[in-house]
């Protein structure tokens, strides 16, 4: 069965890259070997981000990306069962900040945090690294993997 996608903004102005955004979810889903999944993803605005980060986490900061796990099976409005992944939210200023900070265009970015949060999603947790540590982990170096296959895809024309 496909993967559930259900995608929000908060806080911004709707981009025009929505659809792009979530057929990227889509095939990173796929290439995850995950299907009959149903996640949420939520664009928005520093504000909302560290309202979040700062409620759930206590954490009063905005952040780039959170990742929210659920996990479990339920049956659907077609009685179909699901699994019910999680939520990620992504502020879209901080995601401007990364891609200034770290010298790559904000199409690159926006694809490093939604891969970093589908990864959390599936439970993985790189602790303190980050980055642009020396070393950062396995679930860091994975996402780095998975960004490489990904390289040509573009979700943000810049």
């Amino acid at each position: 069965m496909k993967n559930k996608l259900l995608i929000s903004v908060e806080d911004v102005d709707s981009p025009s890259w929505l659809n792009r955004a979530e057929d990227f979810i889509g095939e990173v889903l796929e290439k995850r070997g995950h299907d009959n999944w149903e996640l949420s993803v939520l664009f928005c605005s520093d504000k909302r981000i560290r309202s979040l980060n700062s409620d759930f986490r206590g954490i009063d900061a905005p952040t780039d990306v959170l990742s929210f796990e659920m996990g479990g099976l339920y049956t659907d409005e077609d009685g179909k069962e699901r699994y019910a992944a999680g939520d990620i939210a992504i502020s879209l200023e901080f995601l401007q900040k990364n891609a200034a900070d770290f010298n790559v265009c904000s199409n690159e970015e926006l694809k490093r945090l939604l891969i970093h949060g589908i990864l959390h999603l599936e439970g993985m947790d790189h602790g303190e690294n980050h980055i642009g540590d020396a070393e950062y982990g396995e679930m860091l170096a994975l996402q780095e993997n998975i960004l490489t296959d990904f390289t040509s895809y573009v979700i943000i024309e810049e």
